[in-house]
């Protein structure tokens, strides 16, 4: 599998939680395995904090999005949070106040810290988990990914992943012929 960050998830905090591939598997794959990582992953994600990133930022990087992942997953399979998974995500929201500039387009400042911009993901996901887009969540059916995506056509089985609708679909083939058989 590989390194490359998944960025088609449908937000960037679902983007997040993509981060670590194949999370449920013998060998998952950590995608954001150093702090050169993390500051390319903010960039992509256009989180690029104003204060340099450190060691302690990717350990919250990687504090929240496994604080995420179960809270996803649950909004997916109608399972209520615990008490412990609602305060970890309360601890992740730390108020930042709003700045925009009309430029190109509407502008929202850089985050001043990478905590900041870890802020922003916990608001978005918040926000989604606590409101009617927590519909448009699904989870890949493979049992090594199960990674959580925005589907608000209600459409897809998979994620984005080539390698889950593949393998999904081989699988489906296999159960059909065996079914006939």
């Amino acid at each position: 599998m590989s390194e490359d960050f998944r960025l088609d998830m449908g937000a960037p905090w679902l983007n997040l939680l993509a981060t670590r591939g194949r999370h449920f598997g013998a060998q998952p794959v950590e995608r954001l395995p150093t702090v050169d990582r993390l500051r390319e992953w903010l960039a992509a994600a256009e989180l690029t904090p104003l204060a340099p990133v450190t060691d302690s930022d990717l350990d919250r990087a990687r504090e929240l999005r496994e604080t995420l992942r179960p809270l996803a997953l649950g909004a997916v399979d109608a399972r209520a949070p615990t008490a412990e998974q609602v305060r970890a995500l309360m601890q992740a929201l730390a108020p930042e106040p709003v700045h925009l500039a009309a430029l190109e387009r509407l502008h929202r400042s850089a985050p001043p810290t990478a905590a900041a911009a870890f802020a922003r993901l916990a608001h978005q996901a918040a926000d989604w988990l606590t409101g009617p887009l927590r519909h448009d969540l699904r989870a890949c059916p493979e049992q090594d990914c199960r990674g959580v995506f925005a589907d608000p056509g209600g459409r897809r089985r998979w994620c984005p992943s080539p390698a889950c609708a593949s393998r999904g679909r081989v699988r489906a083939l296999r159960e059909r012929r065996r079914e006939r058989s």
